[in-house]
Protein backbone atom coordinates (compact mmCIF):
# COMPACT_ATOMS: atom_id res chain seq x y z
CA UNK A 1 0.00 0.00 0.00
CA UNK A 2 1.86 3.22 -1.48
CA UNK A 3 -0.77 4.96 -0.88
CA UNK A 4 -4.19 5.06 1.72
CA UNK A 5 -6.66 5.39 -0.10
CA UNK A 6 -9.74 7.63 1.47
CA UNK A 7 -13.13 6.29 0.69
CA UNK A 8 -16.07 9.70 0.79
CA UNK A 9 -17.53 7.91 3.52
CA UNK A 10 -13.88 7.96 5.63
CA UNK A 11 -14.02 11.63 6.30
CA UNK A 12 -15.85 12.80 9.20
CA UNK A 13 -15.23 16.59 8.91
CA UNK A 14 -13.40 18.66 6.53
CA UNK A 15 -9.69 17.63 7.55
CA UNK A 16 -10.71 14.46 9.90
CA UNK A 17 -10.38 11.25 8.41
CA UNK A 18 -11.37 8.08 10.38
CA UNK A 19 -10.40 4.06 8.90
CA UNK A 20 -12.22 1.34 10.15
CA UNK A 21 -11.58 -1.50 7.79
CA UNK A 22 -9.46 -4.23 9.25
CA UNK A 23 -7.30 -4.51 6.10
CA UNK A 24 -6.02 -0.99 6.14
CA UNK A 25 -5.34 -0.96 9.91
CA UNK A 26 -3.96 -4.48 9.83
CA UNK A 27 -1.36 -3.06 6.81
CA UNK A 28 -0.91 0.38 8.86
CA UNK A 29 0.30 -1.88 11.82
CA UNK A 30 1.93 -4.59 10.36
CA UNK A 31 3.60 -2.86 7.20
CA UNK A 32 4.10 1.01 8.09
CA UNK A 33 4.41 0.03 11.41
CA UNK A 34 2.89 3.44 11.67
CA UNK A 35 2.09 5.31 15.03
CA UNK A 36 0.85 8.68 16.22
CA UNK A 37 2.44 11.63 14.73
CA UNK A 38 3.65 9.72 11.56
CA UNK A 39 2.79 12.04 8.02
CA UNK A 40 1.37 8.71 5.58
CA UNK A 41 0.19 9.79 1.78
CA UNK A 42 -3.47 9.81 1.25
CA UNK A 43 -5.61 10.16 -1.78
CA UNK A 44 -9.31 10.69 -1.90
CA UNK A 45 -10.91 8.15 -4.08
CA UNK A 46 -11.67 10.18 -7.63
CA UNK A 47 -9.75 13.24 -6.19
CA UNK A 48 -6.58 14.57 -5.49
CA UNK A 49 -3.30 13.10 -3.16
CA UNK A 50 -1.44 14.15 -0.49
CA UNK A 51 -0.64 13.16 3.39
CA UNK A 52 -2.07 13.39 6.38
CA UNK A 53 -1.26 13.07 10.10
CA UNK A 54 -1.87 9.77 12.08
CA UNK A 55 -3.35 10.70 15.54
CA UNK A 56 -4.82 7.63 16.77
CA UNK A 57 -4.19 3.92 15.84
CA UNK A 58 -5.99 0.79 17.47
CA UNK A 59 -7.26 -2.87 16.92
CA UNK A 60 -10.67 -0.58 15.67
CA UNK A 61 -9.66 2.34 14.24
CA UNK A 62 -7.19 4.83 12.86
CA UNK A 63 -7.77 8.51 12.94
CA UNK A 64 -5.72 10.90 10.98
CA UNK A 65 -5.41 14.50 10.37
CA UNK A 66 -5.43 15.80 6.32
CA UNK A 67 -2.38 18.01 5.76
CA UNK A 68 -2.98 18.42 2.13
CA UNK A 69 -4.69 17.43 -0.90
CA UNK A 70 -3.08 18.75 -3.99
CA UNK A 71 -1.31 16.55 -5.89
CA UNK A 72 -3.50 14.82 -9.33
CA UNK A 73 -3.26 11.77 -9.67
CA UNK A 74 -1.19 9.98 -12.65
CA UNK A 75 -2.50 10.14 -16.09
CA UNK A 76 -4.10 7.20 -17.57
CA UNK A 77 -3.46 5.62 -20.29
CA UNK A 78 -5.35 5.94 -23.25
CA UNK A 79 -6.61 2.80 -23.87
CA UNK A 80 -9.94 0.58 -23.37
CA UNK A 81 -9.28 -3.03 -22.52
CA UNK A 82 -11.34 -5.47 -23.83
CA UNK A 83 -10.60 -8.99 -22.58
CA UNK A 84 -11.48 -12.65 -23.16
CA UNK A 85 -12.87 -13.33 -19.11
CA UNK A 86 -9.96 -15.26 -17.27
CA UNK A 87 -10.58 -18.12 -14.77
CA UNK A 88 -11.25 -16.27 -11.36
CA UNK A 89 -7.96 -16.22 -9.50
CA UNK A 90 -6.06 -15.01 -12.96
CA UNK A 91 -8.81 -12.28 -13.29
CA UNK A 92 -8.24 -11.04 -9.58
CA UNK A 93 -4.10 -10.57 -10.51
CA UNK A 94 -5.02 -9.01 -13.83
CA UNK A 95 -7.58 -6.29 -12.25
CA UNK A 96 -4.80 -5.33 -9.88
CA UNK A 97 -2.09 -5.14 -12.57
CA UNK A 98 -3.83 -3.07 -15.37
CA UNK A 99 -4.94 -0.63 -12.20
CA UNK A 100 -1.39 -0.33 -11.39
CA UNK A 101 -0.45 0.28 -14.95
CA UNK A 102 -3.46 3.28 -15.46
CA UNK A 103 -6.09 1.71 -18.12
CA UNK A 104 -9.53 2.93 -16.89
CA UNK A 105 -11.47 1.17 -18.86
CA UNK A 106 -12.14 -2.38 -19.00
CA UNK A 107 -14.64 -4.65 -20.45
CA UNK A 108 -15.18 -8.14 -19.59
CA UNK A 109 -16.11 -10.46 -22.25
CA UNK A 110 -17.33 -13.92 -23.05
CA UNK A 111 -15.62 -16.06 -25.86
CA UNK A 112 -15.91 -19.11 -27.04
CA UNK A 113 -12.73 -20.36 -24.39
CA UNK A 114 -14.09 -19.05 -21.79
CA UNK A 115 -15.72 -21.28 -19.37
CA UNK A 116 -19.20 -20.86 -18.51
CA UNK A 117 -18.45 -21.60 -14.83
CA UNK A 118 -16.46 -17.98 -14.70
CA UNK A 119 -19.36 -16.61 -15.23
CA UNK A 120 -20.64 -17.65 -11.73
CA UNK A 121 -17.62 -16.75 -10.02
CA UNK A 122 -17.26 -14.39 -6.53
CA UNK A 123 -14.85 -12.64 -7.98
CA UNK A 124 -17.34 -10.75 -10.46
CA UNK A 125 -19.17 -9.71 -7.67
CA UNK A 126 -19.13 -5.59 -7.61
CA UNK A 127 -17.61 -5.55 -3.98
CA UNK A 128 -14.98 -8.35 -4.94
CA UNK A 129 -14.19 -6.36 -8.20
CA UNK A 130 -13.96 -3.58 -6.05
CA UNK A 131 -11.55 -4.29 -3.79
CA UNK A 132 -9.37 -5.04 -6.73
CA UNK A 133 -9.17 -2.25 -8.54
CA UNK A 134 -8.72 -0.32 -4.92
CA UNK A 135 -5.36 -2.79 -4.81
CA UNK A 136 -4.31 -1.33 -8.01
CA UNK A 137 -4.88 2.09 -6.88
CA UNK A 138 -2.67 1.70 -3.88
CA UNK A 139 0.43 0.41 -5.48
CA UNK A 140 0.59 2.51 -8.32
CA UNK A 141 -0.39 5.79 -6.11
CA UNK A 142 -3.80 6.52 -7.82
CA UNK A 143 -7.43 7.88 -6.96
CA UNK A 144 -9.08 7.35 -10.06
CA UNK A 145 -11.11 4.04 -10.55
CA UNK A 146 -11.73 2.40 -13.33
CA UNK A 147 -15.23 1.51 -14.57
CA UNK A 148 -15.72 -2.19 -15.43
CA UNK A 149 -18.46 -3.87 -18.28
CA UNK A 150 -19.26 -7.18 -18.37
CA UNK A 151 -20.42 -8.58 -21.60
CA UNK A 152 -21.37 -11.79 -21.77
CA UNK A 153 -22.21 -12.43 -25.46
CA UNK A 154 -19.13 -12.35 -28.31
CA UNK A 155 -21.73 -11.26 -31.41
CA UNK A 156 -24.02 -8.93 -29.50
CA UNK A 157 -20.03 -7.05 -28.51
CA UNK A 158 -19.27 -7.49 -32.05
CA UNK A 159 -22.40 -6.24 -34.16
CA UNK A 160 -23.51 -3.51 -31.88
CA UNK A 161 -20.78 -2.54 -29.29
CA UNK A 162 -17.42 -2.68 -30.89
CA UNK A 163 -18.34 -0.40 -33.92
CA UNK A 164 -18.86 2.39 -31.42
CA UNK A 165 -16.18 1.78 -29.74
CA UNK A 166 -13.65 2.18 -32.63
CA UNK A 167 -15.16 5.48 -34.06
CA UNK A 168 -12.27 7.37 -32.38
CA UNK A 169 -9.92 4.70 -31.24
CA UNK A 170 -7.66 2.50 -33.04
CA UNK A 171 -8.39 -1.05 -32.58
CA UNK A 172 -5.41 -4.07 -31.76
CA UNK A 173 -6.07 -7.58 -31.60
CA UNK A 174 -3.37 -9.37 -29.84
CA UNK A 175 -3.39 -12.67 -30.86
CA UNK A 176 -0.48 -15.15 -31.94
CA UNK A 177 0.64 -15.51 -35.74
CA UNK A 178 -0.95 -11.93 -36.48
CA UNK A 179 1.63 -10.34 -39.36
CA UNK A 180 2.15 -7.01 -37.79
CA UNK A 181 4.24 -7.22 -34.77
CA UNK A 182 3.06 -4.84 -31.34
CA UNK A 183 3.78 -1.42 -32.08
CA UNK A 184 5.71 0.94 -29.46
CA UNK A 185 5.09 3.93 -27.87
CA UNK A 186 2.34 5.16 -29.52
CA UNK A 187 -0.34 7.59 -27.53
CA UNK A 188 -3.33 7.64 -29.64
CA UNK A 189 -6.27 6.70 -27.77
CA UNK A 190 -6.96 2.46 -27.96
CA UNK A 191 -9.03 -0.21 -28.32
CA UNK A 192 -6.79 -3.23 -26.99
CA UNK A 193 -8.45 -6.74 -27.35
CA UNK A 194 -7.07 -10.00 -25.68
CA UNK A 195 -8.30 -13.00 -25.81
CA UNK A 196 -8.35 -15.66 -22.70
CA UNK A 197 -6.59 -18.70 -22.04
CA UNK A 198 -6.16 -20.72 -25.08
CA UNK A 199 -6.98 -16.93 -27.20
CA UNK A 200 -9.88 -16.06 -29.21
CA UNK A 201 -10.54 -19.30 -32.20
CA UNK A 202 -10.08 -18.27 -36.08
CA UNK A 203 -13.68 -17.18 -36.27
CA UNK A 204 -13.63 -14.71 -33.63
CA UNK A 205 -10.59 -13.38 -35.10
CA UNK A 206 -11.73 -12.96 -38.31
CA UNK A 207 -15.10 -10.98 -36.99
CA UNK A 208 -12.92 -8.36 -35.49
CA UNK A 209 -10.34 -7.76 -38.18
CA UNK A 210 -14.03 -7.30 -40.46
CA UNK A 211 -15.20 -4.82 -38.13
CA UNK A 212 -11.83 -3.03 -38.39
CA UNK A 213 -9.46 -3.82 -35.49
CA UNK A 214 -5.77 -4.39 -36.85
CA UNK A 215 -3.98 -8.20 -35.51
CA UNK A 216 -0.79 -7.69 -34.00
CA UNK A 217 1.44 -10.19 -32.27
CA UNK A 218 4.22 -10.37 -29.07
CA UNK A 219 6.57 -12.74 -30.64
CA UNK A 220 6.95 -16.68 -30.88
CA UNK A 221 6.09 -17.17 -27.27
CA UNK A 222 2.68 -18.21 -25.74
CA UNK A 223 2.00 -15.83 -22.43
CA UNK A 224 -0.30 -16.21 -19.94
CA UNK A 225 -2.68 -13.63 -19.87
CA UNK A 226 -1.90 -11.63 -16.94
CA UNK A 227 1.76 -11.92 -18.25
CA UNK A 228 0.97 -11.02 -22.03
CA UNK A 229 -1.28 -7.76 -20.66
CA UNK A 230 1.30 -6.37 -18.59
CA UNK A 231 3.85 -6.98 -21.85
CA UNK A 232 1.38 -5.51 -23.96
CA UNK A 233 0.37 -2.23 -22.29
CA UNK A 234 3.99 -1.89 -21.21
CA UNK A 235 4.84 -2.05 -25.20
CA UNK A 236 2.31 -0.27 -26.75
CA UNK A 237 2.42 2.94 -24.33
Amino acid sequence: MNLILLDPQDTSTQNRVIIRDSRRLRHLKEVHRAEPGARLTVGLEGGLMGTATLTALDSAHASFTLDTLDTPPPAALPVHLVLGLPRPRMLARTLEHVTALGVKKITLLHTKRVEKSYWQSPELSPEKIHQHLVLGLEQAKDTLLPTVTLRKGFRPFVEDILPTLLTDRRGLVAHPGMAMACPRGIDTPTLLLVGPEGGFIDWEVQKLLEAGCEGMHLGPRILRVETAVTALLARLF
